[in-house]
């Protein structure tokens, strides 16, 4: 029975948790459907390098944990951002951020403010980098299926012939009038691309076709519209696209937590055999970058190293059985192979790195922690709980909200 209690009453905390985030991804990934452009996201996050170090740096400030960049990465992706840059900004925005910054700060002193969103950035560019490159073979094969090019279309069915004087006469007198119809002109002495260039014509005119163009003016959906379709977008089509592994993450991290003991880790101390550990457990579990800090000052002040505590503080948020169920759906079993592979070796890495740095410079981290608080209001984090709900249960949303 006390079994069953510490369950529920984890569950429920952990619900709180994550809601708050989770609520702010969605209306995050929402507004990005319906206001930003589909080909800048393609522009700015597709194909090469820069387009992975640019979505580390745009998600390491965003405020969002494990759970909330998961709505926001989904729309990336299905938005025209490529695996490699959706998964350097799955890395980087759970792992650190202004407020996580802001609370190491408080909790683990200066250098682990600094120390940690460098090492999240970077970790972030690095496994970008390696599902880039381990997903190049897989995009030599798509580019090596022939394509028809817009020559060839012209070349076998709009070859355009000789024509003579006359010809040309009747054909310049049919483009005389901007509004004139295209049955007006012999379409046989048109290629595709002149059509499509009188098509574009035709709606940017702004003599005897102004009223056309007025008409598409009109017809744009005002900000109050656009921002009403995101948020309809983000708490129907989206949750419910991502509800069952959502579910199945904060169940997981649930059992963890109840079944766990606190002191499991303790007697592993520092290496790589407890980082190695450390990643085990907190692959799957859910926590968030804020969350994670004083739960790593716990670690720290009970006899963990710090190096040790950044692999908790990277690996945990980074990873969940949330993340990691839609990063297979989205992107496939061989982006999530390169992603966790990308999140240990980086992790590691910094980790070691940091307890050397510490004994080389002879820093403690002991003597810059102080005491952890609330982060956010219990009732605040209730509210957002309930609300999700309300969205999750497609009758209750359907009878409450219509939608």
């Amino acid at each position: 029975m006390d079994s069953l209690l510490a369950l529920i009453n984890n569950f429920i905390a952990i619900i709180n948790e994550a809601s708050p985030w989770l609520l702010l991804g969605l209306i995050i990934a929402g507004l990005m459907k319906s206001m930003v452009p589909t080909q800048v996201l393609s522009q700015h996050l597709g194909e090469g390098k820069i387009a992975i170090v640019k979505a580390a740096f745009i998600g390491a400030p965003l405020p969002l944990c494990s759970c909330g960049v998961i709505p926001v990465a989904t729309q990336l992706h299905r938005s025209g951002a490529s695996s490699p840059a959706t998964s350097a900004f799955l890395v980087a925005t759970p792992e650190t951020g202004v407020d996580s910054v802001s609370v190491s700060y408080a909790l683990l002193g200066p250098v682990m403010a600094v120390y940690r969103p460098i090492s999240a950035i970077t970790s972030a560019i690095f496994t970008g980098l390696l599902v880039d490159r381990g997903t190049k073979s897989d995009n030599a094969r798509i580019n090596e299926t022939p394509t028809v090019t817009s020559t060839e279309v012209n070349t076998g069915f709009n070859k355009t012939p000789t024509l003579t004087s006359s010809e040309k006469a009747e054909h310049q007198h049919g483009q005389t009038s901007c509004c004139a119809s295209h049955s007006e002109a012999d379409p046989i002495h048109q290629t595709v691309k002149e059509i499509e260039t009188e098509q574009a014509l035709e709606v940017k005119e702004s003599s005897c076709c102004a009223s056309t163009a007025t008409a598409v003016a009109d017809d744009r959906p005002s900000l109050l519209s656009k921002f009403s379709t995101g948020l309809r977008y983000a708490f129907t089509k989206l949750l419910d696209d991502l509800i069952l592994w959502l579910l199945i993450g904060l169940v997981f991290a649930t059992l963890i937590r109840t079944f766990l003991p606190a002191d499991f880790l303790l007697q592993y101390g520092s290496g790589i055999s407890a980082m190695l550990l450390m990643i085990l457990i907190s692959v799957p579990m859910y926590i968030c970058a804020t969350a994670s800090t004083p739960l790593a000052a716990g670690l720290i002040m009970a006899g963990i190293s710090p190096g040790t505590a950044l692999v908790f503080m990277m690996a945990g948020p980074a990873t969940n059985i949330s993340t990691l169920g839609v990063i297979r759906n989205e992107m496939g079993g061989r982006v999530l192979t390169l992603y966790l592979a990308g999140i240990v070796v980086s992790s590691i890495a910094f980790g070691l790195g940091l307890d050397y740095a510490l004994g080389y410079f002879d820093i403690s981290i002991h003597e810059q922690m102080s005491h952890s608080h609330e982060l956010l209001p219990i009732w605040f984090a209730g509210t957002c709980s309930v609300l999700l709900l309300l969205c999750a249960i497609k009758p209750l949303r359907k009878r409450i909200l219509n939608a």
